[in-house]
């Protein structure tokens, strides 16, 4: 015992246990990702801009498999999923309204720093929409296969379109079109889209597809190391195409349920965004892991 147990000894010292270190993997695979959004930052200060989009890039590739790894290997906290929704306000929210700024949106002045702040800020309100709204009762069951809005490292991906552009040789689009498309991806990730997620369905590959799946992914993974341009300029032009199938598709299911729903029911309704007094309030129930110790 110590002197201050002998002066108090009712009080009893916190002792924390040892903390797993499957429950440290997961989060230094976030940190790493914040260092890649850091990077991306600086990199693009110093104008070498390709460079500044792969780790982006890496950053959303990070933030792609941290919460799997997590899940798989049993390492959820509390702490990792705030650090989680840290990083990605950092990774794809400042970091790509910065390199835009940097890069191009400077020559309109205080308007192309507004549309940087704007994207940033909106980044920002996605993440914590989520996190307000990820407990809600009343959403409905399907529900869980949507986003509400453009998810944060889509939103940072797509918004770099205009560079990727540039780098196909294509020519720089103007200053005020680039605005403008930021201005658009920041609506469209605050907004209540309903947008698909896929993080809900289980995907089961049959036996005589293995083989051919990993083929796939080496192949997708060495066009984009060849020609990242390319890949990226069409996955992001796919991924906005695509955004009218997910708003119908939830469409589809909110009428499917109503019909099948008996009289007087309750019909499910889009996904809204939290009032403030949702937002005031501790979610209740919450059924995210528990915090780290």
């Amino acid at each position: 015992m110590t002197p201050f147990d002998f002066k108090y000894p009712d009080t009893r010292r916190r002792r924390f246990r040892p903390i797993p270190v499957r429950m440290l993997v997961p989060n230094v695979i976030t940190l790493l990702a914040i260092c890649a959004g850091l990077t991306s930052i600086r990199l693009s200060i110093e104008g070498r801009m390709s460079l500044a989009v792969y780790a982006i890039v890496f950053a959303a590739a990070l933030d792609g498999i941290d919460g799997r790894i997590a899940r798989m290997i049993k390492g959820q906290s509390k702490f990792g999923a705030e650090l989680d929704s840290l990083a990605d306000f950092v990774n794809f929210g400042v970091a790509p309204g910065l390199m835009l700024y940097f890069w191009q949106l400077h020559e309109l002045g205080n308007a192309g720093w507004i549309a940087a702040m704007v994207f940033a800020i909106s980044g920002g309100l996605r993440l914590a929409r989520f996190n307000a709204t990820m407990d809600d009762p009343n959403k409905p069951a399907f529900a869980a296969n949507f986003f509400t809005g453009v998810p944060a490292p889509a939103g940072a991906i797509t918004v770099l379109l205009p560079i990727y552009v540039a780098f196909l040789d294509l020519g720089r689009l103007p200053a005020v079109v680039t605005a403008a498309y930021t201005l658009l991806i920041a609506f469209l990730m605050v907004s209540r889209l309903p947008v698909f997620s896929g993080k809900t369905k289980r995907m089961r590959v049959p036996p005589e597809l293995v083989l051919p799946a990993f083929v796939a992914v080496i192949v997708f993974i060495a066009l984009l190391i060849a020609y990242p341009w390319h890949v990226l300029s069409i996955g992001t032009v796919l991924y906005l195409l695509a955004l009218p199938l997910g708003y119908k598709s939830y469409r589809d299911q909110a009428r499917a349920m109503e019909t099948t729903a008996p009289s007087g029911g309750e019909v499910p309704s889009p996904p809204s965004a939290p009032t403030l007094a949702n937002l005031s309030e501790p979610p209740h129930d919450d059924d995210r892991p528990g915090r780290l110790h």
